[in-house]
């Protein structure tokens, strides 16, 4: 069926809004890094393998493809960056992992240009330009006492610099990969990194902790997002994709304000105006172009 490249803006747009409060939840449950790994992986794996099992049209088919070179790179890329993402939330600055994820545009330009040489619309590079710009204005506002800060920092960015380089690895693949099973692969992925939770955290400390938070993002939050992402990379490109992921790193800090009171600081909402008002304009600049576009099967 054919779409319009605005669904694909739309869809990635909802899976983003749905995913903004997934740093709360986190915050919220108290575990630790290998803990988290463990039960989101599992929440994602169970729901996205039981709709594949429920769904797919041709198994073996998407078997056969899982072993190819982009299945297996997508189910590593999913690995990555949901190992770095949940080792790098509990042991630095959201804001700071969240910096760190909004290199998401530039991995996917970059992969895009190095695979199939697909060319990135001027309009993305600038609005990646300013959208940085309102990121490190937001993040400079961010202050925690103690010496710690700066290797937590350092920590927290390189993180989210891995959580980046799988992500936009795996919207890229899925893009150019038209027989790959979503649901399969992301599941997959899943699973290994439950079990890579799992036998790091030890039984004990699976359970040491708030679970209803970390439930509810493992098997509602993520699978939504993550779903309706990975499928709008197929209706247009990664790096749009990515750079609405952007809006993460504005709204998350928001969500904690609003759960366990860390107000954000002045620059931090100068830094969330610049983001949205960029990202909105960049809409409304795709969807004028997809008006005078052909339709993306």
């Amino acid at each position: 069926m054919n779409r319009p490249p605005l669904f694909g803006i739309a869809l990635a747009l909802a899976g983003v809004l749905v995913l903004t409060p997934d740093t709360l939840l986190m915050r919220l449950s108290g575990l630790s890094g290998w803990a988290m790994l463990a039960w989101r992986g599992l929440g994602m794996a169970s729901v996205f393998l039981f709709v594949w099992a429920l769904t797919a049209r041709d198994r073996r088919h998407d078997l056969a493809m899982l072993y190819t070179g982009a299945g297996t790179a997508v189910v590593l890329c999913q690995i990555a960056n949901q190992t770095f993402f949940n080792l790098g939330v509990a042991a630095a600055p959201v804001a700071m992992v969240l910096f760190g994820v909004a290199a998401v545009p530039v991995f996917s330009a970059g992969f895009a240009w190095i695979l199939v040489r697909e060319p990135t619309h001027p309009a993305t590079w600038v609005a990646t330009l300013f959208v940085f710009l309102g990121i490190a204005v937001a993040a400079s506002g961010k202050s925690v006492e103690g010496v710690e800060f700066e290797t937590s920092a350092l920590l927290g960015g390189l993180a989210g610099l891995g959580v980046a380089a799988g992500l936009a690895g795996s919207f890229v693949l899925i893009r150019l990969t038209s027989g790959l099973s979503i649901l399969l692969t992301i599941g997959v992925g899943s699973a290994f990194s439950a079990i890579l939770g799992a036998a790091l955290a030890g039984p004990q400390a699976l359970y040491d902790g708030t679970l209803w938070p970390i439930l509810l993002a493992a098997f509602v939050v993520l699978p939504f997002a993550f779903g309706a992402m990975s499928c709008a990379s197929r209706h247009t490109q990664a790096a749009n994709v990515s750079l609405i992921l952007l809006l993460e790193t504005v709204l998350g800090p928001l969500w904690v304000w609003a759960g366990v009171g860390e107000a954000p600081t002045p620059r931090m909402m100068l830094g969330g105006v610049i983001v949205v008002a960029t990202l909105a304009g960049y809409i409304a600049i795709t969807a004028r172009r997809s008006m005078r576009a052909p339709p993306i099967a």
